[in-house]
C-alpha cells in the first residue's frame, strides 16, 4: 500500500541544510495500523509530509496506494490526495459550521448531491458515535467529540489510507484510549491502512501492529510492536518501551528492598504470549526453598500478543537461586538481573 525507497528530504535554512528524513526505506502493508514514533525533531512531520504530496523527496520514490506521490502534478495529485486523508492533534475543524457541515464538507467539494452526502454523513456519524450531536458546534463538543469529527471528515470521500499526526496528544488518557479503540474499530470494519505518528509509546502498544522508531532523519529500528518491545535493540527505543514496561518507582523500589534485604538478586523477568497469564510464581515456590518478593509488575496487551515484565526479589541458598533462575529460562521467560543484594 505505501513503500518509500530511498527516500530523502533535505530543506535549506539560513544556517545551511537539514536533513529531516534521511535516506528511508519502509513498506507499509495494506489494511495495517503502522506506528511512526520519534521525539521531536526526529523527521516525523517531514515524513508524513511525504506521504500526502504536501513535501515531494529531494531524492528517493513515495508510493501510496499505486501512485508515485513525489512525481505526480495537478490534476493527477489531487485525485491521489482524495485517497488519502488526514487527521490532526488539534482537529483543524471549520469552527462556524456543525458536525454535520463539517463532516460533510470534502463532499461538497468534490460535487456530491445534496440527497447523497446528506445519506453519506448519517454513515459516518454513526460509525464514529456522534448521533444526537449533529447539530452542535465545534465550541460544544469535548476534545474527544471533536476528533470523531475530524475522523468522520477525514473518511467521508471513502480514503485507502488514513494519516494521524500526533491524533491523540491533546486529548487526556480516558479520550486517547476511546479514539485509538474507534481507529482499530474502523480499521477492522474498513479494511482502512493506517499510519500513526506520535512521540507515546502507549499510542504504538495499544493498537500498532507494526512500528519504525525514528532518531535524527533516519529509521533506526522497525518490526512487529511485540517483538520491538521484547527486545528492543536501539537505546532510543528501550526508552520508548520503558514508557509503558518500567515505571520510575520501579528503581526507587529496587533501592529500598536492598536496604531492607542483605542478599538475594533482583531480576527482571519477560513474558511474551501465553507465558503472560501462566502461574509462574506459585510454580517457583512449590519447586525451590526461595523466598520471593515482587516489587513491581504489569501486563500490557499489544495487537499481536501479551507482553508482561514482573520484577522480584529473590532469596535463599545462592546454588538453590540460579536452580530457579535456569527454570523460570526454562519455561521461556526472559531473566535479566538488575542488581545483586
Amino acid at each position: 500500500m505505501i513503500t518509500l525507497k530511498g527516500v530523502t528530504k533535505i530543506y535549506e535554512a539560513k544556517s545551511g541544510t537539514v536533513t529531516a528524513v534521511n535516506n528511508i526505506d519502509l513498506t507499509i502493508n495494506q489494511g495495517e495500523i503502522f506506528g511512526i514514533i520519534g521525539y521531536s525533531g526526529a523527521g516525523k512531520s517531514s515524513l508524513i509530509r511525504l506521504l500526502n504530496g504536501l513535501e515531494t523527496p529531494t531524492k528517493g520514490t513515495v508510493e501510496v496506494a499505486g501512485n508515485d506521490i513525489g512525481n505526480i502534478r495537478g490534476e493527477k495529485l489531487r485525485k491521489a490526495r482524495q485517497e488519502i486523508s488526514m487527521i490532526f492533534q488539534h482537529f483543524n475543524l471549520l469552527w462556524s459550521r456543525t458536525v454535520r457541515e463539517n463532516i460533510a464538507f470534502p463532499l461538497e467539494i468534490t460535487g456530491m448531491s445534496k440527497a447523497e452526502r446528506a445519506k453519506r454523513v448519517d454513515e459516518l456519524i454513526k460509525l464514529v458515535g456522534l448521533e444526537g450531536r449533529e447539530n452542535a458546534y465545534p465550541s460544544q463538543l469535548s476534545g474527544g467529540q471533536k476528533q470523531r469529527v475530524g475522523i468522520a471528515r477525514a473518511l467521508a470521500n471513502n480514503p485507502k489510507v488514513l494519516l494521524c499526526d500526533e491524533a491523540t496528544s491533546a486529548l487526556d488518557p480516558q479520550t486517547t484510549d476511546s479514539i485509538l479503540e474507534l481507529l482499530v474499530d474502523i480499521n477492522e470494519k474498513l479494511g482502512l491502512t493506517i499510519v500513526l505518528i506520535t512521540h507515546e509509546m502507549h499510542v504504538i502498544r495499544k493498537i500498532c501492529h507494526r512500528v519504525a522508531v525514528m532518531e535524527n532523519g533516519l529509521v533506526v529500528e522497525q518490526g512487529n510492536v511485540l517483538d520491538v518491545f521484547r527486545k528492543p535493540k536501539q537505546p532510543i527505543t528501550k526508552r520508548f518501551v520503558q514508557q509503558v514496561t518500567e515505571p520510575e518507582e520501579t528503581f526507587e523500589t529496587m533501592e529500598h528492598v536492598l536496604e531492607l534485604y542483605p542478599s538475594g538478586q533482583i531480576i527482571q523477568l519477560t513474558f511474551v504470549g501465553d507465558k503472560a497469564e501462566q502461574p509462574l510464581m506459585t510454580s517457583i515456590l512449590k519447586k525451590f526453598d526461595v523466598t520471593i518478593n515482587i516489587l513491581q509488575g504489569k501486563i500490557s496487551h499489544t495487537q499481536t500478543g501479551s507482553y508482561g515484565t514482573l520484577f522480584i526479589h529473590i532469596d535463599g541458598d545462592k546454588e538453590v537461586v540460579q536452580q530457579a533462575i535456569s527454570f523460570i529460562r526454562d519455561q521461556q521467560v526472559e531473566v535479566e538481573v538488575m542488581a545483586n543484594a
